[in-house]
């Protein structure tokens, strides 16, 4: 059995393929069937279904995003731990990715025009956290999904998603419990908590995000 070994250009070449899929709203293949998987799909009047799509939609830019951000961090990794652990993470995030697309297809919607955008900016901030060593490329990671996880919680309550939508809070509530163990997992390996005002910004530009990729 023969492996191939690959050169710096050709692992140049295969992220620039997978941000050209993620970004422009390819679907990728999820690992795990979909949460909702048969359960019923709920009445929506118009309203409604626009606000859930606008939820997911968020929702899905934001994989796009942790797709960036973990390649970015991996790219650069130091120890072959961390860097298997970051591809781990970033397969789960796939499951999402897809399982958002899915969502988002099923209530007459779109992703995120601006995409490219945040894929860009993304991968550029994780090649950032991860040269600064790797507790700050893990510590960066707990910081990013207790965000996330907090956001999707927000999903979850009475204001977030409607009541009756089983599928799309079946997804969410699964993708939450994911981000949580990614955040358990990178402490547990040796994250540095990110100082002030880090977290601060990090929430500042999520919130500009979040309030584009509603609409757009």
């Amino acid at each position: 059995m023969f492996t191939r070994n690959y050169s710096r250009l050709d692992r140049l070449l295969a992220q620039v393929e997978h941000a050209m899929a993620t970004s422009l709203g390819a679907r990728p293949e999820a690992a795990r069937a979909n949460p909702a998987g048969e359960l019923p799909a709920a009445e929506l009047d118009e309203n409604e279904r626009r606000h859930a799509a606008g939820l997911m939609r968020i929702n899905h830019t934001g994989e796009v995003c942790a797709q960036a951000l973990y390649l970015g961090q991996a790219a650069v990794a130091r120890d072959e731990a961390t860097r298997t652990q970051l591809l781990d993470a970033a397969q789960e995030e796939t499951d999402h990715l897809s399982w958002c697309h899915d969502r988002l297809a099923e209530l007459d919607s779109r992703p995120s025009l601006f995409n490219p955008l945040w894929y860009a900016g993304a991968y550029a901030i994780g090649l950032a956290a991860g040269l600064r060593g790797d507790g700050w490329n893990l510590g960066f990671v707990v910081e990013t999904e207790r965000q996330v996880e907090a956001h999707l919680d927000e999903h979850l309550e009475h204001t977030g998603l409607p009541q009756q939508d089983a599928r799309s809070r079946a997804i969410v509530a699964v993708m939450k419990d994911d981000e949580a163990r990614h955040a358990e997992h990178a402490l547990a390996a040796g994250a540095r908590l990110l100082p002030r005002p880090l977290p601060d910004l990090m929430r500042a530009a999520a919130a500009t995000m979040k309030a584009v990729a509603y609409r757009l």
